[in-house]
């Protein structure tokens, strides 16, 4: 079944970084089952950390990690300033901000 969202949709969370004990506060929507959730924004915070400067190295590990983690056709878009209107796999999307105005955009679409 295919869905979809667009970028109005959000819920606040937070994310303890383990390494520096700082919590961020980000908006996301999702309806990833918990431990894909779990798994997929602290893999994208941590490639998003990794290649701050570089958005498309970002995408480009998170959506090779993705496709490797949970089967291929994930779709990755890591920026700032980008709307969407995506049609996904159900339990196959997370939407997020990070670090204030980085977004990412995580589905899975055959």
């Amino acid at each position: 079944k295919k869905n979809n969202i667009n970028n109005n949709t959000k819920e606040e969370s937070k994310y303890i970084d383990n390494k520096s004990n700082c919590v961020t506060r980000y908006f996301q929507h999702s309806d990833m089952n918990e431990e894909m959730r779990t798994e997929a924004i602290e893999m994208s915070i941590t490639a998003c950390e990794k290649y701050s400067s570089n958005y498309e190295q970002a995408a480009r590990v998170i959506k090779e990690t993705m496709d490797k983690k949970f089967g291929i056709y994930w779709h990755v878009v890591v920026g700032e300033g980008f709307g969407f209107e995506v049609s996904y796999e159900t339990k196959n999307i997370l939407y997020l901000f990070f670090g204030g105005n980085l977004a990412i955009l995580l589905w899975k679409c055959s």
